[in-house]
């Protein structure tokens, strides 16, 4: 039990431990002998995936100091332990980097304040602007859609009102829209796929911000309302962004194979950028898209303002 100021239990240290051991059990049992060169000699495992003794031996560490860190009694691991123990299970970078932020919040001590609002700054509106007819928009830490153009808002969210990232208070949320949104859940032709994507987006953002309330919140209801988000969030895979191929089906111009690129901020938020391969029968739709998009005013003066900004 972690003890603050006066005796206090600090349950932000107590959920670290937690987070940083269930994601290293959960990682373990994914694996198996095989998967990692080990010979599995036929005898009864006890266990799904790979025993704590034989992860710990891959380690290079003893079974009994592993067995507290996934227990969340064993405090400061040192980074060439979790490096040692990122390789054994096989993780990828953006993993690895989750895997090092929740041992570092288990020695942080909590700020017990509620997350400042998400802003757009002037040079990320100007980007926006200059993006021109590419569709873009720009995500939060928690997937709250903070801006987009005219273009980002006909592609992503036509049926929304193009408005509504100027309102913190309702901004479209992305995993939401993924999960709870007919209109979105029928854009993408491989839904799992994209849905996978959201889900690892926001498993990272929760290790990078695990005293963030309204992360939180956002988790837990998912959790409840889609038994898809809830299954995948305990797989506790991790995604850093980077480009992904979707064939999505818009409702206006049909079908259409569309990239999406994303480019991180300074203030950690991502703009995600649209674009289809020139010449293809999915550009063609895609400028259709964008010039019936052009022909309506508010769209060509939301386009202005975020130029002005």
């Amino acid at each position: 039990m972690w003890l603050g100021r006066a005796g206090v239990v600090d349950t932000g240290r107590m959920d670290a431990k937690r987070r940083l051991g269930e994601f290293l059990r959960v990682r373990r049992s994914q694996l198996r002998p095989e998967d990692v060169g080990l010979v599995d000699h036929g005898d009864r495992r006890r266990v799904v995936g790979l025993r704590r003794e034989e992860l710990a031996m891959l380690a290079g560490v003893s079974a009994s100091y592993y067995s507290r860190l996934e227990q969340g009694q064993s405090p400061n691991a040192s980074r060439e332990v979790l490096d040692a123990l990122a390789r054994a299970l096989r993780l990828d970078e953006a993993e690895r980097s989750h895997l090092h932020e929740l041992a570092a919040w288990g020695r942080r001590k909590p700020r017990g304040r509620r997350p400042e609002v998400e802003r757009v700054t002037a040079a990320t509106r100007q980007l926006l602007a200059a993006l021109g007819d590419a569709p873009a928009l720009v995500l939060g830490r928690r997937s709250d859609v903070l801006a987009w153009n005219s273009a980002g808002h006909a592609l992503f969210a036509g049926h929304l009102d193009p408005a509504a990232p100027d309102r913190p208070g309702q901004r479209p949320n992305m995993a939401r829209l993924v999960f709870l949104d007919a209109h979105t859940r029928e854009l993408y032709a491989d839904w799992p796929v994209k849905a996978r994507a959201v889900v690892g987006m926001l498993r990272l953002a929760s290790g990078q911000h695990q005293d963030d309330p309204v992360l939180a919140s956002l988790v837990g209801d998912l959790s409840v309302r889609s038994r898809e988000f809830a299954s995948w969030w305990a797989d506790h895979r991790v995604k850093s962004g980077g480009d992904a191929v979707y064939e999505m089906r818009h409702p206006l111009v049909g079908a259409m194979t569309v990239t999406q690129q994303g480019l991180r901020t300074e203030q950690g938020q991502h703009v995600v950028i649209a674009t289809t391969e020139v010449g293809s029968p999915s550009h063609a739709a895609m400028t259709l898209l964008v010039h019936n998009t052009a022909t309506r005013p508010s769209a060509a003066a939301a386009d202005r303002e975020l130029s002005l900004e």
